[in-house]
Order: structure tokens, then sequence, then C-alpha cells
């Protein structure tokens, strides 16, 4: 056996708050990646409308979010769409109630507008946590519960708080530059499976394995 199939929405027989995120996504703006779960028991087929806010497809923003995460219930992703313009002397959003207040409509350039959200691949996000727009979250970084995160995180980091900020890098810049490299989630899941105790562990042999 090579692991559970990636396209099984529930792969934990009996457990059904947790499912592999990807088949539960039905907008074309938001990219998930093979084996990342969502952990809620309300139902991992509520993420779109309970976890990603203000994600209008006029804005043009994607969320993405590679393979080999961890998501816990009620981490949330603030898209672009939630945006105010801020450059006159109100921030207030008169022109979305309309019956004469659409003559101020901005233009979309004229709100802030800070790109993609991405989170990259084996990161976990812990319990409630807020990523907010245009945020860059690295490979196997951990972002621990009720964190508010405002800017990039690099790879491997831990970063907590409001706004978060780096509690400690998981590893040595060297290592975690190994890692980066060895790039072990785009392994072929076969590859992947036999090697799993390297990979969970700590053996120095699982950087052999690079070109094997």
């Amino acid at each position: 056996m090579n692991g559970p199939d990636p396209n099984d929405k529930c792969p934990m027989k009996g457990f059904p708050q947790v499912g592999f995120l990807k088949n539960f996504i039905t907008r074309p703006n938001i990219i998930v990646g093979d084996y990342t779960y969502y952990d809620d028991p309300t139902g991992p087929e509520k993420f779109e409308s309970n976890n990603v806010l203000y994600h209008y497809e006029m804005t043009g923003d994607k969320l993405i979010i590679g393979k080999f995460c961890a998501i816990a219930k009620d981490a949330k992703f603030i898209m672009n769409g939630a945006n105010h313009k801020i450059t006159g002397h109100s921030t207030y959003p008169f022109s979305i109630f309309r019956q004469g207040w659409e003559k101020v409509q901005p233009d979309l350039k004229d709100l802030p507008y800070k790109g993609d959200t991405e989170v990259m691949n084996d990161v976990w996000l812990g319990y409630d946590c807020l990523i907010m727009p245009g945020v860059k979250i690295g490979h196997g970084a951990i972002v621990a519960s009720r964190s508010v995160v405002t800017r990039d995180v690099p790879p491997y980091a831990v970063v907590g708080g409001n706004p978060a900020r780096i509690i400690k890098q998981r590893f040595t810049d060297e290592l975690a530059e190994k890692l980066l490299a060895l790039k072990w989630w785009d392994w072929e899941i076969a590859k992947i499976t036999e090697n799993l105790e390297l990979i969970s562990g700590n053996d120095p042999r699982l950087f052999e394995l690079k070109d094997a």
C-alpha cells in the first residue's frame, strides 16, 4: 500500500471531521495540494464559506495552499476583498449600499491590494489562526494557535502572537536549506511511503535519497 488516496474526501474512516481539503474546493481561485487536510467537527465541506473570507472573483486574488499541510479548526484567511479605500477622509464603504451612494464606487485600483495568499508545503496552521491578505508562509512553517499573521513567514519558522512574530527556527539554516533542496513533498507517493521513517524522524540518511 502507498498510503491513503488523495482523492478520498474523508480518509479516516468513521472520522468525517478530517478531510483532504482539495476535494471540498469548488472555487477556481482556491488551489489546494494533495494530502493537505482540514480538521473541523462541523465538517471540512464548510471550509470555503467559513474559513476563506471576503474572497470575491472580481478582486482577482488566489488562495494557494501546498501539499501535506495540516490545518486546524477555525484557521481563517482574510482575502483582498475585505479592503476599504483608505485615501479619502473616510474609509466607510458608502457605495456598497447603492440607492444613490454608488456614485462614490471606488475603482479596484484605488483599493489596497496585497496579491495572492500562499501557504507552501508541509505547513501546520494552528487552531483559530488568522492569515491576512497577501501573506506568504514558507515550507515547513508552524503558525501557533490564535496567531494573526500580517507578514511573510520564512520556511521552517515557528511564529505566534498578534501580530505573529518568529518564536524560533525549527532547524539550523544549513538543515533548512537541505530540506528545501530535497523537496520530499514532490516525490512519488511510493517513495514517500517507503521512507516515512526518515521523513518524520531526524535521520540524516534522508538526504542521501535526493537523487535516488
